[in-house]
């Protein structure tokens, strides 16, 4: 697939799968009996942020849920420049209509590997995660699948018109053609793909505000945009005026999201009190919301509190949004989860990290592949509870812990078993209201 490299710091923690050629769009089936009939089936948007990533990645191998009766179906999208550049004269949002695409096959296909057109789950993690969120509001999507999970990935990072704009004269600027559809065209695709690149190397070490807008918080110049057709308005907006589609929704995150890439680029322990004031004042979290982050978190570092205000930041916070937006519209019903196993001290304590949970939810924990993230020897009993619960939401329609009111919030806290707790997060949530 045409796409550019994940940063170094990130490539021991994701191996990434390269196939040669543009012939991209494709799906990869798992079954448990091509000649049975009304299965579940579970669709997969894997994630990357929106620049890298592959149906084909060793861990999101569909076995185990095929022996427990889903069939599962693995898509893969176009990324970056070809997926989600954003120009006057273009088509929007290319990657979003590629997983409408996939979703059309499966409801005109899936019968013939056993699944039942009618039984479809939506799921996906990060950037696919975000994407699901938007094909909940997409006029092309509506009626494509039955239920919908969301892991690590919500509402907060699509792009105004505005900023997709920006992005696409700052890439046409640096490929030294007009921001076009027919000059983009004309470019070679790896020049396309290395400027592409190129453009998330400056967001990310130089995020700054006065070119990049909300980008250089999000961090995501390649995202989907509400163009007003393909996605017609704001994941949040839409949910909160009821007008996201009326399926069910299993949404969360994981406990130390952030911890990923503190520690992936080495600047966790660097993180001092200054440090963390600023960073946390970015994201409009006052001194006295870190102090009670720390307060929560005796002994933490200046990096660990640090990560743990970006985590909500960035996860857990929109993720809680949504499912309040949903819940007080009275559109289906909502299950909210966090995932908390820290695993092993490996990697200088990723702890329950971005993507942590995606090898428990596939039961592919033993693949050599994810070992740098989540350890050698990993708890059958967390494969057990958190593949437990995503069998039972696709198949029944209920992860196995009480749905989301907003009198209660029950929240699944996933470890080595999945309990339902009441509003786990309240202390945090409320530091964040009216912020974010």
């Amino acid at each position: 697939m045409p796409k550019g490299d994940y940063p170094p710091q990130y490539q021991p923690l994701f191996p990434e799968v390269v196939i040669e050629g543009e012939d991209c769009l494709n799906v990869n089936v798992w079954t448990p009996d091509p000649g049975a009939g009304g299965l579940p089936v579970l669709v997969w948007i894997h994630g990357g942020s929106f620049m890298n990533g592959s149906n084909s990645v060793a861990e999101y191998d569909g076995s185990a849920f095929a022996r427990d009766g889903v069939v599962v179906v693995a898509v893969n999208y176009r990324l970056a420049a070809e997926g989600f550049l954003f120009l006057d004269d273009g088509v929007a949002n290319l990657g979003l209509q590629d997983q409408v695409a996939a979703l059309e096959w499966v409801r005109d296909n899936v019968s013939a590997f056993g699944g039942d057109p009618d039984r479809v789950t939506v799921a996906g993690e990060s950037a696919g995660a975000m994407s699901v969120t938007t094909l909940t509001v997409m006029p092309s999507a509506r009626g494509l699948f039955r239920r919908a999970i969301t892991q690590s990935g919500a509402w907060a990072h699509t792009l105004t018109p505005e900023l997709g704009r920006t992005v696409g004269t700052l890439l046409a600027e640096a490929l030294g053609v007009p921001a076009t559809r027919e000059a983009i065209a004309g470019v070679p695709l790896p020049q396309l793909v290395q400027a592409a690149s190129d453009l998330v190397v400056e967001v990310q070490t130089a995020p700054d505000p006065q070119k990049w807008g909300s980008i250089a918080m999000s961090l995501l110049p390649f995202a989907p945009v509400v163009d007003g057709t393909v996605l017609p308005e704001h994941p949040l907006e839409a949910a909160r005026a009821g007008r996201s589609a009326p399926v069910d929704l299993l949404t969360g995150w994981n406990r130390d999201e952030a911890r990923l890439f503190l520690v992936a680029a080495g600047t966790i322990g660097l993180v001092d009190e200054p440090t963390l004031l600023g960073g946390a004042g970015a994201y409009g979290l006052g001194p006295g919301g870190v102090a009670a982050y720390r307060k929560a978190r005796p002994g933490a570092s200046p990096g660990d509190v640090l990560a743990a205000v970006v985590s909500d930041w960035f996860f857990g916070i929109p993720a809680l949004r949504y499912a309040e937006a949903r819940v007080a519209a009275g559109t289906a019903t909502t299950w909210v989860y966090r995932f908390d196993h820290p695993g092993p001290d490996v990697n200088a304590g990723l702890g329950a990290c971005h993507g942590a949970e995606i090898p428990f939810v596939f039961g592919t924990a033993d693949d050599e592949s994810v070992r740098t993230r989540i350890g050698p020897d990993p708890s059958p009993a967390v494969t057990e509870a958190a593949h437990g619960a995503w069998t039972a939401f696709v198949t029944h329609g209920d992860p196995g812990w009480d749905a989301y009111v907003l009198d209660r919030r029950t929240t699944g806290l996933i470890a080595e078993k999945a309990e339902g707790i009441a509003d786990p997060n309240r202390a945090e949530r409320l530091l964040w209201e009216g912020v974010r």
